[in-house]
């Protein structure tokens, strides 16, 4: 933390006296700290207590893609129980980079007050979004006020969900561990997005005209109840978790994990300074945030998106959950690889990009059959979009380990919050131009190849480092 915008208490060394690295040590190039003395070991420990705290982050980012994702699945049902419009449901989807607007006092919170405290903060944000959504009310109209607030308020939960991962595996995880902690962190919020592509269309059910009782006042009334089921069933889950981590949640461990944890950072102010100046980082960077923040856009509405192929609101909502799940679970795989063979980063990124630009081009021309007369089934749809999201979602704790070893010492929640809110700048621009050019998609769909491409080449030009990973290798010899 910089001295500047950190307590007293934050200020004092996390490691003893001559048990740390020499002063200055995270700052030097690699060749100066080749050069420096063999230093004594590390002192840094790892305790068990490690894994609640991330399970307890990792559960809360899980609830906020869960109640950010709410409405995408279920938007046909949505319009006939609320009398949502087109604008509506897109404008429910884009809260959630709205959210990121605040993203840099989020974390300038975090790098001032620690985790704790800002986690603190973001699940009572959660509960008064999830409860504001719950409050009954017969105006149609205030109701769904009610629910866009609601929306609004989950959204400002996002950039500590979104960024605070590499901050948390630093702080409590060793160097052997953090790439996986930050991937399970990570991921879980994109899980809970998926869990919203299953939940939503098996509760409520879809208005499509297959059963006379739909088009009935009583079916819309029984439609707005299981709707305002799965609200509650929110609401009370986002309660547990913030009385959970009222309960325990520390910020920090009593001794570091690694040499890392324990140097000194950069401030607040520096930080951007270094970011904005380091073109590495800014090429990296967007070519994270262009593709990501397509694929979020475009996952958010992939009901509407794939409604002109014929393809039902069930269909859709399978075809989201495992894309994202397929994405979560190799993304983790691919981190605890990335553990065990360190410096292999870009190659792994290479690799899973290569994927996403074949897979995203495959899905965009199977759409357009008419033209390239391929196979248009349900086999194709489900094979096209989950091996597109398995391979873009799954490259995101790859990326943000990257981040934070492209340019340390810089804050992991600074530097990944960056990241995050370009990406959901790119998210919100495509989804204001959804408002107003929904009746035609193909466009969209040439946005993910477009992007996927795009980022392959900014990645294939990168010159990777390995900062961080390089003091602790060097420091605790």
């Amino acid at each position: 933390m910089g001295s500047g915008w950190s307590s007293e208490e934050e200020r004092q060394p996390l490691l003893a006296p001559g048990l740390g690295p020499a002063p200055g040590a995270a700052w030097r190039s690699r060749e100066a700290a080749a050069a420096l003395p063999a230093a004594a070991p590390s002192p840094g420990r790892v305790y068990g207590r490690r894994w609640l705290v991330l399970l307890l982050f990792s559960l809360l980012g899980f609830a906020q893609g869960l109640v950010w994702n709410t409405w995408g699945p279920i938007q046909n049902s949505a319009r006939q129980a609320y009398g949502f419009s087109s604008w509506d449901i897109a404008l429910l989807v884009l809260w959630g980079p709205i959210g990121f607007l605040p993203c840099f006092a989020f974390m300038w919170l975090l790098d001032k007050r620690g985790l704790r405290i800002t986690v603190l903060l973001t699940s009572f944000l959660m509960v008064l979004g999830t409860g504001l959504r719950c409050i009954p009310v017969s105006d149609l109209t205030l109701k769904r006020r009610l629910i866009h607030g609601g929306q609004l308020l989950n959204g400002l939960a996002g950039p500590t969900v979104m960024n605070a991962a590499p901050f948390l595996s630093t702080t409590w995880f060793s160097a052997d561990e953090r790439a996986t902690a930050t991937a399970i962190a990570s991921m879980l919020s994109y899980l809970g997005g998926a869990c919203a592509f299953l939940v939503g269309p098996l509760v409520v059910p879809a208005p499509n005209g297959t059963a006379p009782l739909l088009a009935s006042e009583n079916s819309r009334t029984h439609i707005k109840d299981l709707i305002e089921t799965v609200l509650y069933a929110e609401f009370g889950g986002v309660c547990l978790l913030f009385s959970a981590t009222l309960a325990y949640f520390p910020p920090r461990p009593p001794l570091p994990p690694s040499v890392a944890a324990a140097s000194q950072r950069l401030s607040y102010r520096r930080s951007f300074c270094r970011l904005l100046s380091n073109l590495r980082f800014l090429m990296i960077a967007l070519a994270y945030a262009i593709p990501l923040g397509v694929f979020a856009g475009w996952s958010g509405v992939l009901d509407l998106i794939l409604t002109p192929v014929h393809v039902s609101q069930v269909d859709a909502g399978w075809i989201g959950f495992w894309s994202i799940v397929g994405g979560c679970v190799v993304g983790i795989a691919m981190a605890r690889f990335a553990d065990f063979i360190r410096g292999m980063l870009k190659l792994i990124l290479l690799l899973l990009f290569s994927g996403a630009t074949l897979s995203s081009t495959w899905f965009t021309l199977t759409c357009l059959n008419s033209i390239t007369h391929l196979p248009l089934t349900t086999v194709t749809l489900y094979a096209s979009c989950i091996l597109l999201g398995v391979f873009l979602n799954s490259s995101i704790p790859i990326f943000f380990e990257l981040f934070v070893e492209t340019v340390y010492p810089v804050p992991e929640g600074i530097t990944c919050g960056v990241v995050t809110f370009l990406s959901n700048m790119f998210m919100g621009i495509l989804l204001f131009f959804l408002t107003f050019y929904h009746t035609e998609l193909s466009w969209f769909n040439w946005c993910l190849p477009g992007s996927c491409l795009l980022s392959l080449l900014l990645i294939l030009c990168f010159r990777e480092s390995y900062d961080r990973l390089y003091l602790d290798v060097v420091v605790s010899v």
